[in-house]
């Protein structure tokens, strides 16, 4: 086997040109005699005596390699097929009108190491283009003027609007027979789209989510029997399913501003977002300015590498949704996600994935708090940085492992009684290496083990069999449409809107003390509140 490259042979070459035996300078770089002879006799290289095999000459895949990387350079590296393709054109003209090999672009690649094959960062044309050092570093300015420094990391906030598919599940590998070519994976059909929006805090606060529809109005019977969950949430239904002018001015009048309202009525309060038109109105500005909240707009296209939404919670909170829909679908036989489902899978997704370190981890990576420019300026995802060469780890040293005597050491071993499968399953891998001989004494523990990893098995595929009868029990109860009862100077509905819109739609009188609530829940106002 050859343990030597092409660089420790020139360097063995060199070595003898510098004067040193040709015994001694194989043996410093690990090359054979006979090889370092027969290259200083003028043979010719491994490359070198197959390159007239290739399907390319050596100096059209230099160029090729060349193109590749000034390709990747300005944000449009080539795929395979790209490449294939191109190549063929070449040997068209040279009269070459074979198709390449299967493995071609696999050896192409092992003989030009300076490039390789990398997932690709997908991102729009325009963020790349947008987020560069000359547009990040004026921005940062607004983040040093006296009275935005002067804001305490409590009051500063980021808002931003994300949107899911319904039906989308998780991309990836699956496992089957190995005696089938493929392998098919059914998936919901719903590609409904619904939306939200969130806001954190630079210290870790979440404040409750606006859920968006796509729809005239919010039905009832897009909700779960048990809307605990959601306590504090509000939902909307919008033509687009996306946020319009007015749902961005309520958002700002019923939620943000009393739940985000200092101790100290004087301290002022930080709003970032994106420069979206629903967040630019004079009416949303002033507002803001009546409340004394500051806000700033990103600069456009670089939210990726500037909102901390972006950076760290939304990718964790859309990967937990995908792994919860994931789960569903393996219950449910790929039924349609509804919107009770969505709900459901988004509800477990945001505690997966608003978590106090994801939320902190995004704001210090986008440099907004600690504020440091540096943070983004050093951002892999911006394209000047994403051409610089990556560093080679050093060589990792393995370090011998030792066996123990177990035999002498057994007086040692602390047992405990084990309470699961995994602590019983630890305590015989010790007990089967001391030096005994108590054949019983080991089949009897294998009988245990063995006992165990069945209970849990059949307890595994009943709590299985539970959640299954639980989810066709609930889609099999009909369902009546009813629209939720909202006040007339608000859009949003509340949990105790929706609960009392479904007591509705069971057949369930409402008694004096509901329809109290019902008033309570859409507005303090229970008229149209005209403004002259």
């Amino acid at each position: 086997m050859v343990n030597y490259t092409e660089y420790d042979l020139q360097q063995a070459i060199n070595a003898v040109a510098d004067g040193q035996s040709v015994k001694s300078a194989s043996l410093d770089w690990g090359i054979p005699r006979s090889t370092l002879q027969s290259r200083l006799l003028g043979h010719e290289s491994r490359k070198e005596a197959f390159a007239s095999q290739q399907r390319l000459s050596p100096v059209q895949e230099e160029h090729l390699v060349q193109w590749i990387l000034v390709q990747a350079a300005v944000g449009l590296p080539p795929t395979h097929g790209q490449i294939k393709y191109f190549v063929q054109r070449i040997l068209t003209v040279k009269g070459d009108n074979q198709p390449l090999g299967k493995h071609w672009i696999t050896a192409f690649l092992k003989r030009n190491p300076s490039i390789c094959t990398q997932r690709a960062l997908s991102r729009e044309s325009a963020r790349i283009n947008g987020a560069t050092t000359e547009v990040i570093k004026p921005w940062f300015n607004y983040l040093h003027i006296p009275e935005i420094k002067a804001i305490k990391p409590d009051n500063r906030y980021n808002m931003d609007e994300a949107g899911i598919m319904e039906g989308q599940g998780e991309n990836g590998l699956v496992v089957g027979s190995s005696e089938r070519r493929a392998l098919q994976k059914k998936f919901p059909g719903s590609r409904a789209w619904t939306s939200f929006l969130e806001c954190i805090s630079a210290t870790g606060v979440t404040l409750p989510p606006l859920v968006m529809f796509k729809g005239k109005s919010v039905q009832q019977q897009w909700f779960p029997a048990d809307l605990r969950p959601f306590q504090g949430w509000e939902f909307t239904a919008t033509d687009n399913g996306w946020t319009t002018d007015s749902t961005a001015l309520e958002w700002l009048q019923k939620i943000f501003i009393p739940l985000t309202t200092p101790s100290e009525p004087k301290e002022q309060r930080l709003l970032i977002m994106d420069g979206h038109g629903s967040h630019e109105t004079d009416e949303f500005m002033f507002l803001c300015y009546e409340h004394n909240i500051h806000v700033i707009y990103l600069p456009p296209h670089t939210s990726h590498v500037l909102q901390p939404l972006d950076i760290s919670v939304f990718s964790s909170l859309k990967r937990a949704y995908r792994k919860y829909l994931g789960y569903l679908n393996s219950l449910t036989d790929s039924s349609p996600i509804g919107k009770q489902n969505f709900l459901l899978c988004y509800q477990k997704a945001r505690k997966d994935g608003l978590t106090i370190s994801n939320i902190k981890s995004g704001w210090k990576a986008s440099g907004l708090w600690p504020v440091n420019m540096a943070k983004p300026l050093m951002s892999r995802l911006l394209l000047e940085n994403s051409n610089k060469a990556k560093k080679t780890a050093p060589e990792i040293q393995q370090t011998p492992v030792f066996t123990q005597q177990w035999a002498q050491d057994s007086s040692q071993v602390l047992w405990s009684t084990p309470r699961k499968a995994s602590e019983l399953r630890d305590q015989i891998q010790i007990f089967t290496k001391l030096d005994m001989d108590q054949s019983t004494n080991k089949l009897l523990f294998r009988k245990i083990t063995k006992g165990f990893d069945e209970k849990d098995s059949l307890l595994a595929a009943a709590e299985r069999q539970v959640d299954l009868l639980e989810r066709q029990l609930e889609a099999a109860r009909p369902k009546k449409r009813k629209k939720v009862r909202t006040s007339p100077n608000s859009k949003f509905a509340n949990i105790e809107a929706i609960q009392l819109a479904q007591i509705a739609a069971n057949g369930v009188e409402i008694g004096e003390d509901d329809e109290e609530e019902l008033d309570e829940a859409g507005s303090e106002k229970s008229c149209i509140e005209v403004q002259f």
